[in-house]
């Protein structure tokens, strides 16, 4: 197979196309895989590093960017087709797949005009804007939640999303003594979970022998955050900027609390981890609270809203859940239970069917 994927900006959209990508190999060496992405987004780092080749075009997104940023995206637009047209003519692939972002439309457009098979995949349970625009011209959609599939019809089947082998070989959660407590906010960070987490110290002193805390805190806050933990005591506390081994630290968490990007719920449920959601709520149509609610209702944590998240309030979930390690455990069980360990090969599948299809 020669497989052409579009993915870019960030993390959850780039390692589900690398989840894909690892499968497409896997089965067979001699298949080629080539990424498409932008020069500003982490792709540039993160799929050389994974050892695939990528290819770069202009793009730039037309949601939540203002009336300056979308005219700038729009005058983008004409150069985005003709790189991407370019890019599809010298590869040749058999079929293109949007893994999401806005690098995936001019590219999934592109395909779908030069009659390539197409596929799209969403990982959240309100498809993102750009997938949703790029419904009627895609042939397949590989979906993570139920909710989305009305965005899609018949295209649509449920595969979960894609997700490193390594976080399925994450062991079982027992919850211990002192209980782990992993924090991390994306890979910039969040400054609303670092702001709570330093008021929560306060409330959490008396509980401060029973708790090991490990926090991402992004490279913009990572001194005022490292100097609260250190005035409050806690030195048994591990505060880093980034986290390179996120695998590593899920085997020791017994809870951890983040946002609810769809990358970061599936590496929870992969890893069968007790979860406490602090939902973006700036992401755009909210889609991370959409996602943090299908975590609740499926039995896998908590959700904390941003706007009613303080330190106080942190610090009570943090007690009631440290407290309640049958708890820790029953969402832990939850979340595997919710897991999609054939995500990308139910993914890869449906890429074979739209080259047989062909």
């Amino acid at each position: 197979m020669k497989i052409l994927i579009a993915a870019g900006g960030t993390g959850g959209h780039i390692y589900p196309g690398i989840a894909i990508a690892k499968e497409i190999v896997e089965r067979n060496p001699d298949s080629e895989v080539l990424f498409v992405g932008t020069a500003r987004g982490l792709e540039k780092r993160i799929v050389p590093d994974s050892g695939f080749q990528l290819a770069m075009i202009n793009s730039a997104g037309l949601k939540n960017v203002g009336v300056a940023g979308k005219l700038k995206g729009m005058m983008v637009l004409p150069r985005s087709f003709w790189e991407a047209r370019k890019i599809i003519k010298d590869f040749i692939p058999d079929v293109v797949v949007g893994a999401g972002g806005y690098v995936s439309g001019p590219v999934v457009l592109t395909a779908h005009l030069m009659k390539i098979p197409t596929l799209i995949m969403d990982s959240n349970a309100l498809p993102g804007f750009t997938n949703r625009r790029l419904a009627r011209y895609a042939d397949k959609a590989a979906l993570t939640f139920e909710a989305a599939r009305p965005y899609f019809g018949n295209k649509g089947v449920v595969t979960g999303n894609p997700v490193r082998k390594e976080f399925f070989e994450v062991g079982k959660s027992l919850p211990s003594t002192p209980v782990n407590i992993l924090i991390f906010g994306g890979s910039q960070g969040a400054r609303a979970i670092n702001s709570a987490m330093i008021d929560a110290l306060h409330f959490l002193k008396e509980k401060k022998e029973n708790l090991k805390i490990t926090h991402q805190t992004g490279d913009a806050q990572f001194e005022k955050v490292k100097n609260a933990y250190a005035e409050n005591g806690w030195e048994n506390a591990q505060v880093i900027p980034y986290i390179s081994n996120m695998v590593a630290e899920f085997e020791t968490a017994d809870l951890i609390i983040s946002r609810a990007g769809a990358t970061t719920c599936a590496e929870v449920t992969a890893a069968g981890r007790a979860t406490l959601m602090i939902p973006l709520p700036t992401a755009a149509d909210d889609h991370q609270r959409k996602n943090a609610e299908a975590m609740v209702a499926g039995g896998a944590g908590r959700m904390i809203l941003q706007s009613e998240l303080t330190g106080e309030s942190l610090a009570r979930e943090i007690i009631e859940l440290m407290e309640s390690p049958k708890k820790l455990a029953a969402y832990g069980e939850a979340a595997k239970g919710m897991a999609r360990p054939d995500a990308a090969a139910a993914t890869v599948d449906m890429i074979e069917s739209l080259i047989r299809d062909k």
